[in-house]
């Protein structure tokens, strides 16, 4: 039995690397960001809300962008944009999706911060942000199993 290596050009492995880089950036900053808004809906503190949300916009947008730019990248460079892949619908439509889901977890994030420095309110708010967050992250690990198990 003989396994034959596939074999890409040097000039595909940089915009891999950025949309892997961006995707593993992203799955961590998500762990994060859902786990301390769900804290911070239970404990209601501030410095707990505020790294929710500092992590969402400083963490999870920027990684996003990365992940993103890079997928669109390769996609173009290895003649897929237009290819019908199952791995590569499920991974372009859980990140154009996912970014919906981002902005209304940082606008939930922002207000529950600002909620909890003014009154020690905004549980709530950060429920819903550290759900929609630990959503998304399901949502990007199958994703991930899919960009690696490649089914077709």
């Amino acid at each position: 039995m003989s396994v034959i290596a596939a074999i890409r050009p040097d000039e595909w492995n940089f915009p891999l690397l950025m949309h892997v880089l961006g995707a593993f950036l992203l799955v961590g900053a998500l762990v994060l960001t859902a786990s301390v808004l769900l804290l911070a809906s239970r404990d209601g503190t501030v410095s707990q809300a505020r790294l929710g949300f500092r992590s969402l916009l400083f963490g999870v947008l920027p990684a996003w962008i990365l992940m993103r730019g890079g997928a669109q990248w390769i996609a173009n460079k290895e003649g897929l944009e237009n290819a019908k892949l199952t791995w590569l619908d499920i991974g372009f439509s859980t990140a154009d999706t996912g970014i919906v889901v981002i902005l209304i977890s940082l606008l939930l994030a922002g207000l529950a911060m600002r909620r909890t420095a003014r009154d020690g309110g905004g549980g709530g708010l950060a429920t819903g942000a550290g759900v929609l967050s630990a959503l998304l992250l399901i949502a990007y690990l199958v994703t991930l199993w899919a960009m690696s198990a490649k089914p077709t």
